[in-house]
């Protein structure tokens, strides 16, 4: 039997002529996506993020359950299809059908783009709210064992609006209407804590305290010993900050924004560093501590000012601590790699495009963003699983993707088996037995 030929016409490669068909059986660019699948039942983000809601459709004429539609998008979003209609390509794909647990031919194809938008816009704010604490307890349930100590960096970056949104405000500093939602990780891991959406303005002490309450308790739940360290930019220090978390004996240090008493105290400093650089040092650096309390303050606080002298002129730049330690130490090897934050928020809406919050009701967006959520969790886990000195261990999520997730398989569905095969030139084969070894092997 001769096959029909498709895209007659090609030129010959190395003197053989190409023939095309459309015979190769069921493949996917995405094969990847069943080890996340491992990953999200292991976690069990799918209930979580599904368990708060109320589901009043007809039980008899249910073919799509809450829990699948929200593990459907986000291992879609994980693969790089963040937007809802992009399922509607992907219905029959083998892969996206075996990671929702379903044979791939002869199992019923997934769900709509309009199933998905109708999960999207359930949750009312306090399902939203309990969807929140529950990713929290997704996180305190992903160690093996309690921690004795973590670091809790809390940072807020812009998400650009899209039209009239509930919640989007004109921001002057980012120069556009936006939202201005808050992201908690713990830094050590990396593991996300809380992604929450927000007005387009700065948060105010009292919303920040609120934010910290809730949880900073919710973790104090699993794990009534642990050491807290907090970490954060001069936006989260408030009287109401600082009075909370001495209350729950928390460690912390945040940076102070500098302020005319503040230069006073500083210009001496400032001065001398300038006049011992010698003209062959790029810079100098000195640190100084003291105790400073603003007049909203309920106590004076210990002060570490940054005093630094280079060819630009002079800089001085403070935090505030309860840390024990010198002021070099607790600046450059502690306070300075809360940039870790920044760069795991950056990980988050690259990977996950998690400014994709275009909904008109801000419930809706919410939602949405703990979808992204749990796709970092997907992509994250899988970089977490490699071993620690190889080069995936410190990969951004985007190149995870392109290395575990997006990999080309053809998919047998045999009788009693179904056979995945991968391409015989994949690079990274080992690499990929051993980061799925580690992820069954770190338990249900």
């Amino acid at each position: 039997m001769h096959a029909t030929s498709f895209l007659p016409g090609l030129s010959p490669v190395a003197g053989k002529p190409l023939t095309a068909t459309f015979d190769a059986g069921r493949l996917s660019s995405d094969g990847g996506v069943i080890v996340l699948r491992e990953i999200a039942k292991r976690l069990g983000l799918a209930e979580a993020i599904t368990a708060p809601l109320r589901d009043e459709r007809d039980p008899a004429r249910v073919q799509h359950a809450l829990a699948e539609m929200a593990l459907a998008r986000m291992v879609m979003i994980a693969a790089g299809y963040e937007d809802c209609d992009d399922i509607d390509a992907l219905r029959a794909d083998p892969a996206f059908k075996m990671a929702l647990g379903r044979k791939p031919d002869s199992g019923a194809d997934l769900m709509s783009q309009p199933t998905l938008s109708r999960l999207e816009n359930l949750a009312d704010w306090r399902a939203l709210t309990r969807i929140g604490l529950n990713l929290i307890d997704v996180a305190c349930r992903s160690y093996a064992r309690p921690p004795t100590d973590i670091v809790l960096d809390i940072d807020d970056t812009d998400d650009p609006a899209h039209g009239q949104q509930e919640l989007a405000l004109f921001n002057s500093h980012v120069g556009e209407k936006c939202f201005q939602p808050i992201h908690i990780f713990e830094a050590t891991s990396g593991k996300p804590i809380l992604s929450l959406l927000r007005p387009g303005k700065r948060p105010s002490g009292e919303e920040a305290a609120r934010i910290l309450r809730h949880v900073i308790r919710r973790i104090r739940k699993h794990w009534p010993n642990v050491r807290i360290l907090v970490r954060g930019d001069s936006h989260y220090l408030s009287p109401e900050t600082l009075d909370f978390l001495r209350q729950e004996g928390c460690d912390y240090i945040l940076a102070l924004a500098i302020n005319a008493r503040l230069k006073e105290i500083a210009a001496p400093w400032l001065a001398q560093c300038d006049i011992r650089r010698s003209p062959s040092q790029r810079k100098l650096r000195r640190f100084h501590q003291f105790q400073y309390a603003a007049e909203s303050w309920s106590r004076p606080q210990k002060v570490i000012a940054r005093i630094e002298a280079t060819d630009l002129g002079t800089d001085a730049r403070f935090i505030v601590t309860n840390l024990e330690g010198r002021g070099k130490t607790l600046y450059e090897k502690v306070y300075c790699q809360r940039g870790t934050a920044e760069n795991l928020i950056k990980d988050m809406k690259r990977a996950t495009r998690s400014d994709k919050t275009a909904c008109s009701r801000w419930e809706a967006n919410q939602f949405r963003l703990f979808l992204h959520m749990g796709a970092y969790w997907l992509l994250h886990a899988v970089r977490r699983a490699a071993p620690k000195r190889s080069r995936w261990r410190g990969a951004t999520l985007e190149s995870i993707r392109r290395a575990f997730v997006k990999i080309a398989v053809r998919v047998h569905e045999l009788k009693g088996s179904i056979k995945l095969a991968f391409p015989a030139a994949y690079p990274h084969r080992a690499m990929l037995a051993t980061i799925t070894g580690a992820i069954i092997a770190s338990g249900p």
